[in-house]
């Protein structure tokens, strides 16, 4: 899957030579995968939902949209700055895919978070 500058993957799917600066966005390491096999450049778990956003919407994901504001609060908060910030400068001089470890990307915290990327990088 690509999203604009980014690309999207698995972090349990092989690294391919297109990836760039892998960068995985989950804020817990993915189960069963070794640091070497996951291939991962930099891991930004400041820029994943918080523990907090992460369990409430895991106790029911009927509320994506409610869990999609709350979320881009988040990132546009102090704490997840730095890691906005870094995400986006590696961006701007190489091609960047975003790892996570979750099944459903769609309905997860990386359509948001690529979104709320787009809108940071827009002049």
């Amino acid at each position: 899957m690509v999203s604009g500058p980014f690309h999207v993957r698995r972090v349990y799917d092989p690294a391919r030579p297109d990836d760039g600066c892998r960068v995985l966005v989950d804020r817990l390491w993915p189960r069963g995968v070794s640091k070497e096999r996951a291939a991962v450049d930099e891991w930004l778990k400041e820029i994943a939902p918080s523990t907090e956003l992460r369990h409430w919407y895991h106790e029911d994901r009927s509320h994506y949209d409610e869990f999609a504001r709350r979320y881009t609060r988040e990132l546009a908060d102090s704490a997840h700055a730095p890691a906005v910030d870094r995400i986006l400068d590696l961006s701007a001089t190489q091609a960047v895919t975003v790892l996570t470890s979750v099944k459903d990307i769609e309905n997860s915290h990386v359509p948001v978070l690529l979104a709320h990327l787009a809108r940071r990088s827009q002049p």
